[in-house]
């Protein structure tokens, strides 16, 4: 390449003519001018239909065997469904048995059963099983003066852990504790 008005031989990367100081044209400068719209439409087409095709691949791979239950739809009137409610009693803790359990909360008996009780209930509605509350000051193994809030009678400690998960859903700082008298 050169330069238009002295024929300086230039670069193609350069910007302006060392003899002459012109600024060289854009088209040597940049590159080559940008390609026509119908030689980008077939790449970006074809790469639109690679990324389809793999999102829909991946959808199916990783698709649950267990499908949702189909909606039931109903028309032209109304139908009223009992309310399901979770049951008012409180579990009590089995007489005469050593096992493992889950607390949700230690309540200090100083704020009462009530804010105990409060938990207990959230904890049944929220579907943890077998909740209860102990007074702490009739078991050996839990230290005395406070309400404690419990889901669950394990035999072992490795019983209680597998269900510890789901009651840290319900209370983050749920541990698991042998009970025993």
């Amino acid at each position: 390449m050169s330069c238009p008005r002295c024929n300086t031989i230039v670069s193609a990367s350069q910007e302006y003519c060392v003899e002459c100081g012109m600024r060289l044209p854009a088209a040597a400068r940049l590159g080559p001018t940008p390609a026509p719209k119908r030689r980008v439409a077939l790449p970006l087409f074809l790469t639109l239909v690679v990324a389809a095709g793999g999102a829909a691949a991946a959808m199916l791979l990783t698709r649950e065997a267990h499908a949702a239950p189909d909606a039931i739809v109903a028309t032209g009137g109304s139908v009223f469904a009992a309310k399901t409610t979770a049951p008012t009693a409180l579990a009590a803790w089995p007489a005469g048995i050593d096992a493992w359990s889950i607390v949700l909360a230690s309540i200090p008996k100083t704020q009462g059963r009530p804010a105990a009780r409060a938990i207990a209930d959230e904890a049944r509605q929220r579907g943890l099983p077998r909740v209860g509350i102990l007074d702490s000051d009739r078991y050996a193994s839990l230290h005395p003066g406070y309400w404690i809030v419990f889901t669950g009678v394990y035999e072992t400690e490795p019983d209680a852990n597998g269900a510890l998960l789901h009651a840290r859903t319900v209370a983050k700082t749920a541990r698991t504790q042998r009970v025993s008298r």
